[in-house]
Order: structure tokens, then sequence, then C-alpha cells
């Protein structure tokens, strides 16, 4: 299994996609090996979902990719996810899902537009959330970001205070928990990601036994780009892929997700 690593250029690897025929054909591409990646692990393809990763894209390539047939982009940073939704409301069905650390101040936004938040990981951007849901008169799909790599530079809560935080949950009515998220180590060597995809997958298991009844944790959101299909053999529910989607990005990853030296590319 190849791992794409920071530290080498991806732009002959992943080139643009400049067309609704590029788009449609790395599509198809992606999910190939998806559905190749869930017949490995002996699972049915139909309980994976591609959530095509957008970030630092312009709005004409998130054009092209609704074009396509791609009805949720991912993006990371709120504010900019914002404006593009802003600038998109000719395209109603076209749903956002925000994947990155959102302060408390920034709340407001991601209630406002996002239908789903991958990255929730305290009770005070919990709170914040509510708040302001409520005020719109929304609800917001959620995903508990935890962290697996150990990485001090990770956000992420970490996995012993995840079952007193899922028992607070019920108490965010406008917050509907579907699972856990993780970013796994940034590293060009696959078994190290692999046990990143383990340890979400093992903490999952052992939250369900204690989890309120109004939590779900069915999904788990891991794997990007360059080590997605070892994380659908673990049992990924969601790939964030967007440089097979969308081509190479300029802006390296340490502008969006807060990284070491290296590793792999969403």
């Amino acid at each position: 299994m190849t791992i794409t690593s920071n530290k080498r250029s991806t732009s002959s690897r992943w080139p643009q996609a400049e067309s609704v025929e590029d788009f449609r054909h790395n599509l198809a591409a992606v999910q190939a090996r998806i559905a190749a990646a869930c017949q490995r692990a002996g699972r049915d393809p139909a309980t994976v979902r591609l959530l095509p990763l957008s970030k630092t894209k312009p709005e004409a390539s998130q054009r092209l990719a609704y074009a396509a047939g791609s009805r949720m982009l991912g993006e990371n940073k709120p504010q900019e996810a914002y404006g593009k939704w802003e600038a998109m409301q000719d395209l109603p069905d076209l749903q956002w899902s925000v994947i990155g650390h959102v302060q408390t101040k920034k709340a407001k936004l991601v209630a406002r537009f996002a239908t789903e938040f991958q990255a929730l990981d305290s009770l005070r951007v919990a709170e914040a959330l509510k708040r302001h849901l409520q005020a719109e008169g929304r609800s917001l799909d959620v995903f508990v970001q935890i962290d697996t790599s150990g990485e001090a530079s990770k956000y992420g809560m970490q996995p012993p205070e995840a079952a007193a935080f899922l028992q607070a949950l019920p108490a965010f009515s406008a917050l509907r928990v579907r699972g856990l998220m993780t970013l796994a180590l940034f590293s060009a060597e696959a078994a190290q990601v692999r046990q990143c995809f383990v340890r979400l997958r093992g903490l999952r298991d052992q939250l369900r036994q204690s989890a309120p009844a109004c939590v779900c944790l069915h999904e788990l959101s891991m794997g990007m780009s360059g080590d997605y299909e070892i994380a659908i053999e673990e049992g990924a529910t969601v790939v964030r892929v967007g440089q097979a989607i969308f081509g190479a990005r300029a802006t390296p990853d340490s502008d969006y997700w807060p990284v070491a030296a290296g590793g792999v590319e969403g």
C-alpha cells in the first residue's frame, strides 16, 4: 500500500482536474479503489461514503465537482467555507462538511451553513454551536474528533477523555452525534498510519458499551488521499479525499492542518 508523503511533489501523481470529465474520471477512480479496499476487507462498498475535500480549491473547481455528481464538499476553514457557501447559493442541494478545528467565535458561521461538523472536541465548542443552531432553527450532524497519533500539534480529544465527553453530549440536543473522526499520524510508514485507524475503531467499540442511547457511534471518519484504502480496511465509513479528486494543492497541508513535518495529504 502506497503512502504519499508531504516531502514529495504530488503534482505528477494528482494532476489538476480542469473539466467535468476530469472530475468524473477521478471520482470513478477513487470509487473503484474504495470498492477494491472493501473487497479485501470483506465489506460492502455501500458502507463507505466518499467526502470530496475541496479545501483551497476555487469556486470554479467546486462547481465542476458538483456537475460531476458531488453533492457534499468538505472544507477546513470555517470562514473560507462560509464564503464559498454564500457564492454558491444557486446550488441549494450542495451540502457542506466542516472538518477542521473551529474556535468558538467561528461557531456562528458553522451553525449557519454546514450540514456536518467533523471536529467536535470540546464542550465549549458544543455550547457555542448549540446556541447558534438554536438561533438558526437548525441541527447539525457532528463527529467527535479523537487524537490517535499522539502528535502534540494535532487537535482532537485524548482517548481517555472521550467517554465522559460523550456522556455530556445529550444536553446539546441540536448536535446529532454520528461517530468519531481522526487524523492519522503524518508518516510515510503505512504500519504506523494503520495503527491510528485501529485505535479509533477500538475506541469506538469500547465507547459503544457505555455511550448514551442518543449518541450514535456508527460512523468512523478516517483516511485521506494518501491512506484512505488502509482506513477502509480498518473500518472507515467516511473517507475524506481531496487531491486524488481535485488535483494536488499548491498550499501545503500545514496551512490547513496543524502538522509536523512530512505526512499523508488529504
